[in-house]
C-alpha cells in the first residue's frame, strides 16, 4: 500500500476519469496557465490551480479538455452547465469557495433545477471542485468554510473529504454522477497523507465513515475537524473515556442513520463545524438528532463552532477562530462528568 497526500489523490481521481471517459473535460483559473508561455522560459507543465492540483493534466489530456477560463466565474459557470446539459461531464475549479457570490446563480437556478424544471430528463453531470477552509492566513475572503450554503440548496450533492483515501474514491464517484456534485478541498488538508490503493473503486456518495469506534461519547465531526477530533480522542483515551468519531463525508445526502446508531449506542453527542454557528451544518445535525433521537439522549448536545464573525487575519486571531483540540477535550469532559 502506498501513502499519497490528499493533493496527489486528487490529480489521481482526475488523470483516471480523464482515461475511462472522453467527455470528461477541466475548466478554471489558471489550471493550464504557465506551460509554454514565452514568460516563463523552459516551462515543462502548468500551475495546476492556485495549489497545484491539476498539475500535470494538461501535457497529458491537451487544450481542448484542459481549458484556462477568464476571470468571470458566472461565465464559464454557465457554460459548464451548458456543456453537461449536452453530453459532456465538465469539472470547472471555483478558485476559493468565497467567491461562490459571482457564480451563485448559474449554480442555484441552473445547475441545481434543470432535473427538476424537465421532469428528471435532462441530467446535469458536472462537478465543482473548490477550496475552503481557515488557518492559512490569507484573510476573510479566502478562508471562510460556506458548506451549508450549498447544502440548503436541493439539487445539489455536497461532499467534503478529509483523508486522502476518501478525496480519491469520493471524487471518482463525484464525477460519475449525473448530478452536479460540489466538491470541497480543505486547503490545510492537502499535503495530509495516507494509505491509497492503486486501484480503488468510487465511494459511494451519502455514505459516511467510523473513523473512531467508541461507546462513551459520539463526536460528529466535519472535514478538517476530524484532525482535532482524533486528537481529543486519543487524549482522553488515557482518561478511560471512549469517544466514537464519525465523519459524514457528504452532506447531501448526508448519512443519517450511521449518526442516529451512534448516538443511540453513547447517548451523548458533540458536533463540531468549522463554519460559523447561524444555520451551520452543525445546527443541521444538532437538529436532526434532538428530533429522531430525543428520547435516547442523556444530555443536551454539544455544538462547537467558529464564532458569528469573518475569519480574522491576525494569526492569534484566527487561531482562536478555529475549533480546536481543547475545545473538544473541555466539551467531552463536561459530557462524561456531567
Amino acid at each position: 500500500m502506498r501513502k499519497l497526500s490528499i493533493k496527489d489523490a486528487i490529480n489521481e481521481a482526475l488523470v483516471e476519469s480523464f482515461q475511462n471517459d472522453k467527455n470528461v473535460i477541466l475548466m478554471g483559473e489558471d489550471i493550464a496557465g504557465g506551460k509554454g508561455r514565452e514568460e516563463y522560459p523552459g516551462t515543462q507543465d502548468s500551475w495546476g490551480g492556485p495549489f497545484g492540483v491539476t498539475q500535470g493534466l494538461l501535457t497529458k489530456f491537451g487544450p481542448e479538455r484542459v481549458r484556462d477560463t477568464t476571470i468571470t466565474e458566472a461565465g464559464f459557470f454557465g457554460a459548464a452547465v451548458g456543456a453537461a446539459m449536452t453530453g459532456l461531464r465538465p469539472i470547472v475549479e471555483l478558485m476559493y469557495v468565497d467567491f461562490l457570490g459571482v457564480c451563485f446563480d448559474q449554480l442555484m437556478n441552473q445547475a441545481a433545477k434543470m432535473r427538476y424544471m424537465f421532469g428528471g430528463k435532462q441530467r446535469v453531470p458536472m462537478v465543482v471542485r473548490t477550496v475552503v477552509g481557515a488557518g492559512f492566513r490569507a484573510g476573510s475572503e479566502h478562508s471562510q468554510a460556506l458548506y451549508s450554503l450549498y447544502v440548503h440548496i436541493p439539487g445539489l450533492k455536497v461532499v467534503a473529504p478529509y483523508d486522502a483515501y476518501d478525496a480519491k474514491g469520493l471524487l471518482l464517484s463525484a464525477i460519475q454522477d449525473d448530478d452536479p456534485v460540489i466538491f470541497m478541498e480543505h486547503k490545510r488538508l492537502y499535503m495530509k497523507e495516507c494509505d491509497v490503493p492503486e486501484n480503488m473503486d468510487p465511494i459511494p456518495l451519502g455514505k459516511g465513515r467510523i473513523r473512531r469506534p467508541g461507546k462513551d461519547i459520539t463526536i460528529i465531526a466535519i472535514q478538517r475537524m476530524n484532525l482535532f477530533a482524533e486528537e481529543a480522542a486519543e487524549n482522553m483515551a488515557q482518561e478511560g473515556i471512549d469517544c466514537e468519531i464519525i465523519d459524514p463525508r457528504t452532506y447531501s445526502p448526508l448519512d443519517e442513520e450511521l449518526i442516529f446508531e451512534s448516538v443511540r449506542k453513547t447517548g451523548k453527542v458533540i458536533v463540531v463545524d468549522e463554519s460559523n454557528p447561524k444555520c451551520s451544518l452543525a445546527s443541521e445535525i444538532t437538529s436532526l438528532i434532538a428530533e429522531k433521537c430525543f428520547d435516547d439522549l442523556k444530555a443536551a448536545v454539544i455544538k462547537i463552532t467558529a464564532p458569528h464573525t469573518p475569519v480574522p487575519f491576525s494569526p492569534p486571531m484566527e487561531d482562536f477562530y478555529i475549533p480546536s483540540t481543547e475545545k473538544i477535550t473541555q466539551a467531552i469532559k463536561k459530557l462524561y462528568h456531567g
